[in-house]
């Protein structure tokens, strides 16, 4: 059982700790720190955690294997090397920095400490998005010719003056810092490497920061991309990956649905036969709990955690030239592989 600690008690924290907090065998929180401990001490006393009143508490404690990060983005780097110095393994919430330098520091940290680095793209849990990954590993999706991802959430408008996630700094280009991320992890684990992104922002509701954001991405496979978020509409995930062999497609604001249609047959003689599609729901998954139980098998077993830190670095190179294209309006290219 690996004892963890929660930095951060926000909405997103807390609902890391509840997610596995009594259910799990190979997880649980003891401690918590958060700069609002009037606030906390009601949670932690529900949850069983005691309270730090530092992180260096925290990170002097020796029952404590594990911190998971739900802070601010702009403060993952210092956080993350702080763990790895002493010698905590550290689940940190996405995305991992706000830059590709910073991230790639964090990436280093963790290396030269030999801890385990897992960041929280939680969707890639999901056995929809399972159903995705093994039919383009079987190969029965073919070729990926483009993907498609949108989500959207009425987040926006309630988004508290002052607080951190308001704050431009924090959620460059608009909504893609909130919840865009997740879809272009998506596309990078599906149709591999990106060589070029163009940007488009805009503020559409009363988000007190821009809400909603359009990334045209072309893969270095040929394969091409669209990503739409928003963060003043309603609530709606739909992830659709085209392939020569068929489309799969992740529906609905809880993943539920998972859809597959294979391409049609063509008669030698006849009509084309378009094949039933497979349809596979799949309610009430826990995808927070299924990420924090991987992050603990990873630190029992020796093994790299479900994302693979090659994917995130990409990721946030990609992130670093969608916002100089919401800044620019024009087409951003990635560097090569070095």
């Amino acid at each position: 059982m690996i004892c963890a600690a929660i930095l951060g008690l926000g909405r997103w924290g807390r609902s890391l700790v509840t997610s596995v907090q009594g259910k799990s065998d190979d997880i649980r929180f003891v401690a918590a720190h958060t700069p609002t401990r009037a606030r906390a001490e009601e949670f932690c006393a529900a949850q069983g955690l005691r309270f730090c009143d530092s992180y260096d508490a925290i990170l002097r404690d020796p029952e404590i294997d594990a911190v998971v990060i739900a802070t601010p983005h702009s403060q993952h780097l210092d956080q993350v090397r702080r763990a790895a110095a002493a010698g905590k393994h550290v689940f940190v919430e996405k995305p991992l920095a706000l830059d590709h330098g910073d991230a790639l520091r964090a990436v280093e940290a963790a290396d030269r400490a030999g801890v385990v680095l897992a960041v929280g793209f939680v969707r890639r849990f999901h056995p929809s998005v399972c159903d995705v990954r093994a039919r383009l590993k079987d190969g029965r999706l073919g070729t990926i010719c483009g993907i498609v991802g949108q989500q959207t959430s009425g987040t926006g408008p309630f988004l508290p003056a002052g607080g951190w996630r308001a704050d431009p700094a924090e959620s460059p280009a608009a909504a893609m810092t909130a919840i865009g991320v997740h879809l272009l992890d998506h596309m990078i684990e599906f149709a591999g490497r990106i060589g070029e992104v163009e940007c488009r922002v805009a503020r559409r509701g009363a988000a007190p920061v821009d809400d909603t954001t359009s990334v045209l991405l072309a893969f270095e496979s040929g394969a091409s991309g669209l990503l739409f978020c928003c963060l003043s509409t309603g609530p709606y995930y739909n992830l659709s990956v085209y392939g020569t062999g068929g489309h799969a497609e992740v529906s609905e604001s809880t993943l539920e649905n998972f859809r597959f249609t294979p391409i049609p047959d063509a008669a030698p003689t006849g009509p084309v036969k378009a094949p039933p599609p497979e349809i596979v729901r799949r309610p009430g998954f826990d995808m927070l709990r299924a990420e924090l139980e991987d992050f603990a098998r990873a630190i029992v077993e020796r093994r790299p955690f479900l994302v693979p830190i090659a994917d995130v670095l990409h990721g946030a190179e990609v992130f670093d030239a969608i916002v100089r294209s919401a800044q620019t309006g024009a087409p951003v290219r990635l560097k090569g592989p070095a």
